[in-house]
């Protein structure tokens, strides 16, 4: 019997330690892919507004007789927007930074066409232009929402492979925290609107 002890320990030991391997590699993954799922919905949520603006410039430039500089920046702000991709599994805060800088940079553009608009109240009447208007103003709340979402899958994740013991599995098994979104520079101040239009 005494032989045999070595060994059923080894072996409960062996067990053990692949159970607890199992069990953190399994629950990382689970958790790796809703954080990827939910970048998704980040990216479909900011096509949706990409695929809009594009119909929201055809509206105002055949309605109105436009200031060609604001509609102009609005085009190449989506064009830079839509260049930008990310691959979900290797989000970096560098790619996090720059697509950030890009869609902040559409927004802006978005918002000064809208303030720009209101010059024009035969636009401001048109009710193509007030439904699309409406799906942008819904389509940045589901961006915003999108975000928050992204933000609540990667923190359970990243706190599963961060706490002990799990840390020195993670490495192991290649699990690398994943970069939460972030609000892009200077968004903690409210924006200056100016409607003088003189």
């Amino acid at each position: 019997m005494k032989k045999w002890l070595p060994l059923i320990i080894i072996a409960i030991l062996a067990i053990g330690l692949y159970s607890w391997g199992k069990g953190f590699n399994n629950t990382a993954v689970d958790l790796k892919e809703t954080g990827l799922k939910s970048w998704a919905d980040v990216e479909s949520s900011y096509q949706l507004r990409n695929d809009l603006v594009g119909n929201l410039v055809k509206t105002v430039q055949g309605a109105a007789d436009f200031e060609k500089g604001t509609l102009t920046a609005v085009i190449e702000a989506r064009a830079k927007a839509t260049s930008i991709s990310i691959d979900p599994s290797n989000i970096s805060a560098e790619q996090l930074a720059k697509f950030n800088e890009v869609q902040g940079g559409l927004s802006g553009a978005l918002k000064s066409l809208l303030v720009t608009v209101e010059r024009y109240p035969e636009l401001k009447a048109n009710q193509n232009f007030l439904e699309l208007q409406s799906q942008l103003e819904g389509t940045e709340n589901r961006i915003n929402v999108a975000r928050v979402r992204f933000n609540e899958a990667v923190e359970p994740y990243n706190k599963h492979i961060k706490r002990f013991p799990n840390m020195l599995l993670a490495g192991v098994f290649g699990f690398d925290e994943l970069q939460y979104y972030k609000a892009e520079a200077g968004s903690e101040k409210a924006p200056d609107i100016d409607f003088d239009f003189d």
